[in-house]
């Protein structure tokens, strides 16, 4: 961080940035539309609409043709959340907002990510069904926290173990995905929060902004499983047995 913070800037307008920002949205909207859990189905000739829940996403994967496949689908989802992140943040990287002391890519990768999970969750190319971003978003946020200091990626994988076990442990694989995903997004919000007071930019437009689309970015997947939500507060939450998973389908025939 202090590397970044040292760095001479470069300031751009926003008259400058405008049509990449337009850009940028457009892309990363239709690289969300594209979803793993169709293509892994469709070639094991199978609709994931058709199949499970019918959810196209890394559980119903997980659970139709066990837990290997599924972290295959999880690794290309989480893929397409950061890297159009990664790509905003390498290329705005060392720039600000002309007149303040805001970095670009502070507000562009989490702008990129926003757009990949509306893509995932509300696709064209599905009449706006798709899965529920979770994947997505924790592989989004891994690289966000990651691409400004690469050691914080053993924090995230640290955090991914956390989910994984108290799923293992409370079988509650919808409570632990939304957890995963607000813990990460708590811990980038409150780096953004130490950085920009000790500049003195924290009510400054831009760094609202980038809290704002944080706090999207943790509501979107919170929003996307409403009806996980209403049927665990009433106990009617299938559990997610990890080991079940493991054995894939037939190993889930009495979760159902």
């Amino acid at each position: 961080m202090t590397a970044l913070l040292s760095a001479a800037p470069r300031p751009y307008a926003v008259s400058e940035l405008w049509y990449w920002l337009l850009l940028m949205a457009v892309a990363s909207y239709f690289i969300g539309c594209f979803n793993f859990a169709v293509l892994i189905a469709k070639r094991r000739h199978k609709d994931v609409h058709k199949i499970g829940s019918g959810n196209p996403g890394t559980m119903n994967i997980s659970r139709e043709f066990g837990l290997k496949v599924g972290l295959v689908n999880f690794l290309c989802d989480a893929v397409k959340g950061g890297l159009p992140a990664l790509i905003g943040f390498l290329v705005f990287r060392g720039c600000v907002f002309e007149g303040t002391q805001v970095y670009i890519s502070d507000f562009v990768r989490y702008f990129n990510g926003l757009f990949v999970i509306l893509g995932h969750i509300f696709p064209v190319t599905m009449r706006f069904q798709g899965g529920k971003g979770i994947a997505s978003s924790l592989g989004l946020f891994t690289f966000c926290i990651s691409c400004e200091n690469p050691w914080y990626v053993f924090g995230t994988v640290g955090a991914l173990l956390g989910v994984l076990l108290y799923i293992a442990l409370t079988e509650w694989g919808s409570m632990g995905s939304l957890l995963g995903v607000t813990g990460l997004s708590v811990w980038q919000a409150l780096i953004f929060f130490v950085r920009y007071q000790s500049l003195g930019e924290l009510m400054n437009g831009w760094v609202i902004a980038i809290f704002m689309i944080l706090l999207a970015l943790n509501a979107l997947p919170w929003g996307a499983h409403h009806r996980n939500l209403v049927r665990l507060f009433a106990g009617e939450e299938h559990r997610t047995s990890v080991k079940k998973l493991y054995k894939g389908k037939r190993g889930m025939k009495n979760m159902q």
